[in-house]
C-alpha cells in the first residue's frame, strides 16, 4: 500500500507566537520568486523587500529578519501580502527553508540573527 505524506503546515513550523498577532508583520516579497513556507528571509537595503537570505551579500540582505509563515508566489510581480514571523516566536528547525549551499557557520549566524529579533529556532518533532 502506498503511503501518503502530508506537506508541512503552519503548525509544523510555528511552535509558539505572542498573543494578538504581535509576532507577525505584513511584508513585500520581491518579484521573480516563489518562496515556500518557512523560508528564512532577508530585507533588501533600498527597497525593503524580502528575499531568501544571501549570506554572501555585503548589505543587509545577508541578515535574517524573519521566517515566512506561508508560501508566497511572486513570480509575476511583487507581493505585498507576505506574512512574516518577525518577533517573539519559536519556530521548528526542521521546517525552515535555507538557501542552497549555505554553510553550517552561515546557518548558525542566521539563527543567531533571528534570536536577536526574538525568533527562536528549536529542534522539535
Amino acid at each position: 500500500m502506498p503511503s501518503i505524506q502530508e506537506a508541512l503546515n503552519l503548525g509544523d513550523l510555528l511552535k509558539y507566537e505572542a498573543p494578538n498577532l504581535y509576532s507577525r508583520d505584513l511584508a513585500t516579497v520581491a518579484s521573480g520568486q516563489n518562496l515556500a513556507m518557512g523560508t528564512v528571509v532577508g530585507r533588501a537595503p533600498v527597497t525593503g523587500k524580502l528575499s531568501p537570505i544571501d549570506p554572501d551579500a555585503v548589505d543587509s540582505s545577508a541578515e535574517a529578519v524573519g521566517v515566512l509563515a506561508f508560501g508566497v508566489d511572486a513570480t509575476t510581480g511583487d507581493r505585498d501580502d507576505a506574512l512574516l514571523i518577525a518577533r517573539h516566536a519559536i519556530v521548528a528547525s526542521h521546517a525552515l527553508v535555507w538557501p542552497a549551499g549555505i554553510t553550517p557557520a552561515q546557518k548558525a549566524t542566521a539563527i543567531a540573527q533571528l534570536a536577536a529579533r526574538g525568533v527562536l529556532v528549536r529542534t522539535s518533532a
